[in-house]
């Protein structure tokens, strides 16, 4: 493949392979020195390749093995705001977001210890399946206030916007100051099963996700739920 390959052009390349499912968790990924000779480029531009996979949790290194396909990753809200600062897309390359249910239901216990209402108050639901390159990656409920929604009329609407939380940022005319993200491991129930195509007794990933404004107010909380073999990434900065 000669011509003028870019490491970004390899990086798509084995991107696709893995997001199409003609790469599975675990395939070993071809050496450098194939990737070199494959793709007539230097060390330096197919290790910038791979270095990218890996940034994006589609590889991972693999001790006596080198570089093979990781498990199925999703990122968390952090990365999303910066895919949306740099691109205008909050959701990444190959995802597409389904809206399954929107209205206004009673918050449940979940929902309203953290948007500090009283449990049976009217908020609004925005529920979803986010999708990559057609296959379900998780299920998404996400709750807004009346004032969120006051601001925001879209948000009433069967249609995804891919960036709901930014627009009733941007609406509201307050910054996103920090999220709080609450991990925990349960069992799926029949209609998350269903939405996400799983079978059986499986066990899902929940986070729950607080999103906080600048001036101290709650302008989302959502409920995600993927598969327990998914991958949540955080990167977090130590200085």
């Amino acid at each position: 493949m000669a011509g003028n390959t870019g490491y970004a052009d390899i990086a798509e390349h084995f991107r696709g392979l893995i997001r199409s499912g003609a790469m599975n968790p675990g395939d070993r990924m071809p050496p450098i020195r194939e990737v070199m000779e494959t793709w007539h480029v230097s060390s330096a531009t197919a290790s910038r390749a791979y270095k990218v996979l890996k940034a994006e949790g589609l590889t991972r290194a693999s001790t006596g093995t080198g570089t093979v396909v990781a498990r199925p990753a999703s990122d968390n809200i952090a990365a999303r705001v910066r895919n949306h600062a740099a691109t205008g897309r909050a959701l990444a390359s190959g995802e597409t977001s389904r809206i399954l249910e929107v209205g206004t239901v009673g918050a449940d216990e979940t929902v309203a210890a953290r948007l500090e209402v009283e449990p049976g108050t009217p908020v609004h639901v925005r529920r979803r399946i986010v999708s990559r390159d057609g296959a379900p990656v998780h299920l998404s409920s996400s709750y807004y206030a009346a004032f969120v929604v006051e601001a925001t009329p879209e948000l009433t609407q069967p249609v995804s916007t891919g960036a709901s939380r930014e627009l009733a940022a941007e609406r509201l005319g307050v910054g996103q100051d920090r999220v709080l993200e609450e991990v925990t491991s349960r069992h799926a129930t029949e209609p998350e099963k269903e939405a996400l195509g799983l079978t059986g007794s499986v066990i899902v990933t929940q986070v729950v996700r607080t999103v906080f404004l600048t001036d101290g107010r709650i302008v989302e909380v959502a409920v995600k739920v993927c598969h327990g073999s998914t991958v949540l990434k955080w990167s977090t900065p130590l200085s």
